[in-house]
């Protein structure tokens, strides 16, 4: 197979040059045109952000209840699942009702 590096005579490496900025220079905005999302003094809807911000309110604590129950779930199981490998009986209860 031929040795594909470059030659003595050939640089391995080449220097790239960026032009340097002017110092001072005025740079423009960096963009055409805010006007368009400004506000200009409409009332706002407060009824409206409230409803939205009372249902991101109960999304998080049913979100956070949801959390607690899966974690609660999960560590019976764990303790169940300890109890049975360990070779122990009766490590879940069991309930029943006596009818008569």
């Amino acid at each position: 197979m031929a040795d594909e590096r470059p030659s003595s005579s050939e640089p391995d490496r080449q220097v790239l040059r960026f032009p340097r900025r002017q110092v001072g220079a005025p740079a423009g905005p960096p963009v055409a045109d805010l006007a368009k999302y400004e506000r200009t003094g409409d009332s706002e809807d407060y009824r409206h952000r409230m409803i939205v911000n009372t249902a991101a309110f109960a999304f998080v604590l049913a979100l956070i209840g949801a959390g607690l129950w899966l974690a609660d779930t999960l560590a019976q199981m764990r303790r169940n699942q300890d109890c049975v490998l360990s070779g122990r009986r009766g490590c879940t209860p069991v309930e029943f009702s006596r009818e008569r």
